[in-house]
């Protein structure tokens, strides 16, 4: 085990240390170059760890194979490369806390934050676990390099001792954070039975119910002119912009008042001015009706918005992002089902939770090929405070071999 601890140590500080950003502003594909820095990396160390198929799409995802030894379905397991935009990832400089003894984390570079057991309760259920953190002012990117490690981690030892196991397909995608990881050609290229994504939280996660999402983008265009001349003449963006957001459900469909299996509407990002202005929003429900619903009251809104000055002109677009994969995967929870019993066999305890959130797997499943999600360990994700344990990432690495040799049976 300490092997192994050693290893995760190595490459997740060395993968957190690559800034790999997305950026949903860009239409190129990756949305950034440097999330092809991180592709370059894992492209030789496949090849270092010897296995086979590898190469690099024109849209950006790392393949590579670990060819069978013995029958069985082909498997593919998966992991994003790019952190979110959400905050600073620029100048990651992850740290280790050794044998973590319970007490309050501060941070070198941050002396004004905190991380206690109070703020992650997580924590105290990790007291003796090595945890990596970052310096305070970064996230650490542990979502989703957590995920890559473990693959990485698993595939070295696979690869190495060649137990039984069917065809196995590796696969590392640029631009889940910003709802661009899954090009439509990638489920023919993996070439896989079924697949998971490495991108769950506390170990014993094995999801196969996510958000389903749409995008909207509003657009505002008033009256231009100058403030000293305005009287009966200017419509200002600004001020509608903030009676359309203030006609938001603001009690019931925020992000942060809801939980569990409510849904939301939640504004991302306003940019422009007072004569022009732009809104993108996500809409967030677990069930296609609940999705639809929020869409046809987004548009109301504008519509009312709209009515109360008939000079500016208010679009309201909306663009599917994934949908829910437990309408696929109830269909065969094969996938799942093995999961849950090579979770068994490490001594962890399944637990399928519906993910307030979507992973590459929604859109693959959605796609046709089953992918549902495992976990990785990481805690308070895309913020200062983002902290995971070695020993929980070491029981993804048992993880990911269990469900493989489970399958060669």
């Amino acid at each position: 085990m300490s092997d192994l601890i050693s290893e995760l140590e190595a490459r997740l500080t060395r993968y957190c240390a690559i800034d790999s950003q997305s950026d949903a502003a860009s239409h190129s594909q990756p949305s950034t170059a440097v999330q092809l820095d991180m592709a370059r990396l894992l492209l030789a160390e496949l090849e270092e760890i010897g296995a086979s198929d590898i190469r690099l799409t024109d849209y950006g995802v790392v393949l590579a194979t670990i060819p069978a030894t013995a029958p069985g379905p082909v498997i593919a397991f998966l992991a994003h490369m790019d952190t979110t935009p959400q905050f600073n990832a620029t100048g990651v400089k992850p740290r280790v806390i050794r044998g973590y003894n319970g007490d309050a984390i501060s941070f070198p570079d941050n002396p004004a934050l905190s991380l206690t057991p109070e703020h992650s309760p997580a924590l105290s259920a990790r007291i003796g676990h090595d945890l990596v953190t970052a310096s305070g002012t970064t996230l650490l990117g542990a979502d989703d390099k957590a995920g890559i490690a473990i693959i990485m981690a698993a595939a070295r030892r696979l690869i190495a001792e060649q137990p039984r196991h069917g065809k196995i397909r590796l696969a590392f995608t640029p631009d889940e954070e910003i709802g661009r990881g899954v090009d439509p050609r990638l489920p023919a290229d993996i070439g896989a039975d079924f697949a998971y994504t490495f991108d769950g939280a506390n170990p014993g996660e094995i999801e196969y119910e996510s958000f389903s999402a749409d995008g909207a983008v509003i657009r505002i265009k008033g009256v231009s002119i100058h403030p000293g001349w305005a009287k009966g003449k200017m419509v200002n963006a600004i001020n509608l912009a903030a009676k359309l957001i203030a006609a938001l459900p603001q009690a019931t469909m925020q992000p942060e008042v809801t939980d569990g299996r409510e849904g939301f509407i939640h504004p991302v990002e306003m940019t422009g001015g007072s004569s022009e202005i732009e809104i993108q929003l996500i809409l967030r429900d677990f069930e296609r009706e609940g999705l639809a619903a929020k869409g046809a009251m987004l548009r109301k809104i504008c519509e009312a918005i709209a009515a109360t000055e008939p000079r500016a002109e208010i679009s309201c677009e909306i663009t599917p992002q994934y949908r829910n994969m437990r309408y696929w995967l109830e269909q065969d929870m094969t996938p799942v089902e093995l999961a849950h019993r090579a979770a068994k066999d490490i001594g962890l305890e399944p637990v399928s939770v519906p993910i307030r959130g979507g992973t590459d797997g929604s859109r693959l499943t959605e796609l046709g090929l089953p992918c549902p999600n495992l976990f990785t360990g990481m805690q308070n994700i895309h913020g200062p405070l983002e902290w995971v344990s070695l020993q929980d990432m070491a029981q993804g690495v048992a993880l990911m071999q269990g469900i493989v040799s489970r399958a060669a049976k």
